[in-house]
């Protein structure tokens, strides 16, 4: 379609708010499913013997995946569309989940939670949150993305509690029935209400200007995969790309692969019960949706280098004195430390995409994704490293430190991104 499509008149809500409602709750069907065996660990130690690197290494598969998946997703979204890509992506959660409860050995622990679960989860990440925004919103863009992040955090909220009372009472093999029904579930929201373009439905984007391109069907041609993999060789030859990748990559490291993957076991090495552990973990959601919402709205007001600035620095801080916080019942330290933190869990998700957006245009959803990808390689690697700091030390403590520090390194590396490219 060539021409630009008149917006139409409707009295109720604008259809893009519907479809970034579809898109909030698959978000935080994903990140419950990912959230799993951080709370399984234990039970799965205990049954099969195997050590806390090994189950480490299922999560790191299934946090890398999760990340290098998500730029061909998006490629892939141009092509078969997002409706396709996304619910076959539940399928294979649904799949992944519900085996595991016939595995004996600690590959098919891999193959399950790490392969399919992060091949699943994968088309569902970070991305997916660039196309939508970019696709049906041009007015509170920054907002929606924070919104629609802030549903990771959701799903952490939901999921973690009831996984850790599922796996306390009845086993683990329970709560991976329920996650699989779960992923089952959201299909047919996915596939009745969800659409690819506003022009699909004659509409602009929403807040778009008359005569705007935004929102209107593109046919991407050729091959998904060559076009992400395009999209990264051009994106690599600019720093801010480096700079963007190497900053998430710590921010992947010091969120989702050490503090979602240990948090709970190195809570229940200072005696307290794996099940407040979990619930305090939880509540890191509770205040990451106000943090990342809010993150979303500076966005749309400030530099968002400034932001990435500040969020990594008070990141980093926080990390530092956690060690010293850790003891059998929740002190009112251990409060603060998780409002502080839950604050700033993914808010750095707003303005990176935004950043993204600014220097990489209409291929900023795929370059978001390789941007996202080496936030779960950092991810992978936290996961799998504090594990063996773990076997090997008895304790957790150095990885806290190590990744306090790192932290300070990518506040660093945000304040190097310059303004705006030469390019624009």
């Amino acid at each position: 379609m060539t021409e630009i499509l008149e917006q139409k008149k409707t009295a109720g809500l604008h259809r893009a708010w519907i479809v970034a409602g579809i898109a909030f709750v698959t978000l935080i069907g994903a990140a419950g499913f990912r959230s799993v065996p951080s709370v399984l660990m234990d039970p799965l130690h205990e049954e099969f013997g195997w050590s806390h690197a090994t189950i480490g290494l299922a999560v790191s598969i299934n946090l890398m995946l999760f990340g290098l998946i998500s730029p061909f997703a998006a490629a892939l979204m141009d092509t078969l569309g997002i409706r396709k890509v996304v619910g076959g992506a539940l399928v294979l959660v649904a799949a992944g989940s519900g085996l595991t409860v016939f595995m004996t050995s600690s590959w098919q622990l891999l193959l399950c939670w790490g392969l399919l679960v992060g091949l699943g989860t994968g088309a569902m990440s970070m991305s997916f949150v660039a196309t939508v925004t970019g696709r049906w919103f041009v007015a509170r863009r920054g907002l929606v993305t924070g919104i629609l992040t802030a549903g990771a955090a959701t799903g952490q909220l939901i999921f973690l509690p009831l996984v850790a009372k599922l796996a306390g009472d009845y086993g683990w093999r329970l709560p991976a029935l329920v996650v699989a029904a779960c992923a089952l579930a959201v299909v047919p929201l996915v596939l009745i209400f969800m659409r690819d373009y506003p022009s699909d439905v004659g509409l602009r984007a929403y807040g778009a200007p008359e005569g705007s391109t935004v929102g209107l069907r593109v046919t991407a041609t050729g091959n998904s995969a060559m076009r992400a993999l395009a999209s990264l060789r051009t994106a690599a030859r600019q720093p801010t790309f480096w700079l963007l990748a190497g900053g998430f990559a710590i921010c992947g490291a010091s969120t989702n692969g050490l503090v979602g993957t240990h948090f709970v076991t190195a809570a229940h090495d200072h005696g307290m019960p794996s099940t407040t552990a979990a619930s305090l973990l939880a509540l890191v959601g509770i205040f990451d949706i106000a943090g990342t919402i809010a993150s979303g709205w500076l966005t749309d007001r400030w530099d968002p280098r400034y932001l990435l600035i500040g969020y990594y620095s008070l990141r980093g801080a926080s990390l530092l004195v956690l060690p010293s916080l850790f003891s059998p019942h929740a002190e009112p330290s251990m409060w603060v430390f998780i409002i502080f933190y839950g604050l700033d869990w993914v808010a750095t998700v707003p303005p990176t995409v935004a950043l993204c957006r600014q220097w990489f245009g209409m291929d900023a959803p795929i370059v978001f994704g390789w941007v996202f990808a080496s936030h779960q390689i950092g991810a992978a690697v936290a996961a799998t490293g504090a594990g063996a700091i773990r076997d090997a030390l008895g304790t957790y403590d150095l990885a806290w430190y190590l990744a306090g520090g790192l932290c300070m390194v990518a506040a660093l590396m945000s304040q190097r991104i310059r303004r705006l490219p030469v390019a624009l």
